[in-house]
């Protein structure tokens, strides 16, 4: 089932939790929600996405907000894994690309995070990639990812085509969730309102955020 918005959220795809009591959107009914989908080994999530989330859990998880945290893995298959995943919510360790930019901007401390996640955090289900990458695969990753694919000439269309198609059959799994809910990148934010309504996927920076948040709590 794929996600649609104004339509029920479907249920998070999750392989282990590493930190809080497993949940999902069938439980949370009469709390609005917050999904965090993050990559271990993505600078952005942990310079701006994850302490948003940390902030908006500080002030309103006692006023009918829950946050979950989903590590979720489209590339970098060494890096952002369980293993990892666990060691960021267990000693605050951050990996590869994210351990260099937060080092350099001097957002750690002793080499961790100078705070602790908050809130419940899992890993998405990975699936081993099986078979060939069928047409409707190759056009539904052009449709959300390419933008006036439409409009270049066809020799250039069927360029693209190729690259997506030597891209997908490079990777060896996919995420359930990630894909479930067709994200674009990480980090990305999942809103659902207290009825279990799936309001908002979002990705990149999201400075309306926690106004959307007030107004689905105000609801």
């Amino acid at each position: 089932m794929k996600a649609q918005i104004g339509q029920k959220a479907p249920l998070l795809s999750v392989s282990a939790w590493v930190q809080g009591t497993e949940v999902n959107f069938d439980r949370l009914t009469g709390q609005v929600v917050l999904v965090e989908v993050f990559q271990v080994n993505c600078p952005g999530c942990f310079l701006y996405a994850l302490p948003q989330a940390v902030s908006l859990y500080r002030k309103y998880s006692e006023h009918g907000l829950t946050i979950l945290g989903i590590a979720t893995a489209f590339e970098d298959f060494d890096k952002n894994n369980l293993e990892n995943l666990t060691r960021l919510a267990e000693q605050g360790e951050v990996v590869g690309e994210t351990l260099r930019v937060l080092s350099q901007q001097g957002k750690l401390s002793a080499g961790r995070l100078p705070y602790r996640i908050p809130f419940p955090l899992a890993m998405d289900r990975l699936l081993r990639q099986r078979g060939e990458v069928s047409d409707n695969v190759i056009a539904n990753f052009i449709q959300n990812h390419i933008t006036e694919f439409e409009q270049q000439p066809k020799a250039h269309q069927q360029q693209l085509r190729q690259q997506v198609l030597h891209y997908l059959q490079s990777l060896d799994r996919h995420a359930e969730t990630f894909e479930r809910f067709e994200l674009k990148g990480t980090p990305s934010h999942i809103l659902v309102d207290k009825q279990g309504i799936l309001r908002d996927c979002a990705f990149g920076a999201y400075p309306e955020l926690e106004a959307r948040i007030l107004g689905l709590l105000q609801e």
